[in-house]
C-alpha cells in the first residue's frame, strides 16, 4: 500500500523519479522499489518523502482507495502523458481526502445527484436547452438570480468539484469523470472565476444532456448553450440587455460580468443566442475584441475565483461533533498541526466561548 502512495504522491506533484530522489535524499533505485513493494521505506525516510510531497505521514496510509471511471479531458490532445498523469493523481488525492472525511459523518450531508423528472427524451434544437437549464434551476430551487459559489452549490447537490494546479494554460478546459457513479468536474485552480465557472456549467450541461440529443446537433455545442443558460436564465439576460441590440458597450458587458460571473464574451454568445444580437452584428463584436486582444485577456479585474467553502466546513463540523481528532481534521485539510491551530485560533475561540 505505501509503494502505491508513494506512486500517486509523485505523479500528483509532477515529480521524476530522480527528482523526487534528490528532493528526499535517498537514490532513485530506492525509490522505485519502494513504489513496487520490494522495499519499505524506514520511518526516517518516510518524512523525507512527506516532506518532498507536501503531504503528512498519514497519506501513506490512508485506507480509502478510488479510482476514476469515465474519464475525459477536454483538449487532452495538447497535453503531454506527465502532466494528465499529474492531474489524475491531484485530482484522486483530494478526492480520497473528501471520501474518507463522508465516512466520519453519522448521515451523509449531501444529497445524490439526480436529474429533473421531467427532462425530455429528446432535445431536436439548441433553443430548448433554455428550457432544460430552467428546469433545472427550478428543480434545484435556484431562482434567477446568479449562483455566489457554483463549486458549493454543485457538491451540495451531488457532483464532486475539485480545483487542481496542475491545470494551467490555455491549451486545457477541464476535466469529468465518475467514482462510484457520482459525477466529478475538475477545473483550473489559478483560472479567472470566470472560466472555472464557465467550465463547471459546461460539463454540467454534459451530465444533463447526455443520450438526449438529436443526430444533427453537436454536444459540445449544446453544452456551451447549457453552460450559458444555466449561469445567465433567458429572462435575465432580456432584463439586462433588452429585447434588440446593435452594439453592446464593452463597459456594460464588464459591469454584467463582475454581477453574474459570466465573462464579457459569454455575454455576447447569450446575446446572439437569443436573437438580442443579430449574426452580423455579432460577428462586428467579435471582431473588435480580437482586434484588441481582448478574446484572450478581457480588459479589466478578473472575475474573482472560485472559493469553495463546503469541505473545510464539514472538516469543523466533525471536529466539533467529535467525529474526528485535531490530528485528522489537520490531515484531511493537508496542514500540519501548527498551522491548524493557527487556522482554527482554538486559544481564542475557547476564551470567547467561556466568557
Amino acid at each position: 500500500m505505501i509503494g502505491a502512495r508513494i506512486n500517486q504522491a509523485r505523479k500528483a506533484t509532477g515529480l521524476s523519479l530522480r527528482a523526487l530522489a534528490d528532493k528526499a535524499g535517498v537514490t532513485a533505485m530506492a525509490i522505485s522499489k519502494y513504489e513496487t513493494g520490494k522495499s519499505t521505506p524506514s520511518s526516517g525516510v518516510l518524512l523525507s518523502l512527506a516532506k518532498a510531497l507536501n503531504v503528512r505521514t498519514e497519506y501513506f496510509f490512508r485506507p480509502v482507495k478510488v479510482e476514476l471511471q469515465e474519464v475525459n479531458y477536454r483538449r487532452q490532445s495538447k497535453l503531454p502523458v506527465k502532466a494528465l498523469q499529474q492531474i489524475k493523481g491531484d485530482v484522486l488525492e483530494q478526492l480520497e481526502r473528501f471520501l474518507e472525511l463522508e465516512r466520519f459523518l453519522p448521515k451523509g450531508p449531501l444529497q445524490a445527484f439526480t436529474l429533473p423528472e421531467n427532462l425530455p427524451s429528446t432535445i431536436t434544437n439548441y433553443a430548448e436547452i433554455e428550457q432544460i437549464a430552467a428546469m433545472l434551476r427550478e428543480a434545484w430551487d435556484l431562482g434567477v438570480d446568479p449562483i455566489p459559489v457554483l463549486t458549493d452549490m454543485l457538491e451540495e447537490r451531488g457532483v464532486k468539484v475539485f480545483q487542481s494546479q496542475a491545470l494551467h494554460g490555455d491549451g486545457f478546459d477541464g476535466m469529468a469523470a465518475t467514482v462510484n457513479g457520482i459525477p466529478l468536474i475538475v477545473v483550473g485552480s489559478g483560472w479567472p472565476g470566470d472560466r472555472q465557472r464557465f467550465t463547471l456549467a459546461h460539463e454540467l450541461g454534459h451530465l444533463i444532456i447526455k443520450g438526449r440529443l438529436a443526430t444533427d446537433l453537436d454536444e459540445e455545442s449544446a453544452a456551451n448553450r447549457f453552460a450559458g443558460a444555466f449561469l445567465v436564465p433567458q429572462s435575465e439576460v432580456r432584463k439586462e440587455l433588452g429585447e434588440r441590440r446593435t452594439w453592446l458597450e464593452p463597459k456594460e458587458l464588464a459591469a454584467l460580468k463582475k454581477s453574474y460571473g459570466l465573462s464579457m464574451g459569454g455575454w455576447m454568445h447569450r446575446a446572439n443566442d437569443l436573437g438580442i444580437l443579430s449574426d452580423a452584428h455579432y460577428l462586428e463584436m467579435v471582431k473588435f475584441f480580437r482586434v484588441r486582444g481582448w478574446h484572450k485577456k478581457e480588459p479589466g479585474d478578473p472575475f474573482p475565483a472560485e472559493q469553495p467553502q463546503l469541505f473545510e466546513q464539514l472538516v469543523f463540523h466533525a471536529l466539533a461533533e467529535d467525529l474526528i481528532s485535531e490530528s485528522k481534521a489537520a490531515e484531511l485539510l493537508r496542514k500540519s498541526l501548527t498551522d491548524f491551530h493557527a487556522m482554527r485560533d482554538m486559544g481564542h475561540a475557547r476564551t470567547a466561548a467561556d466568557k
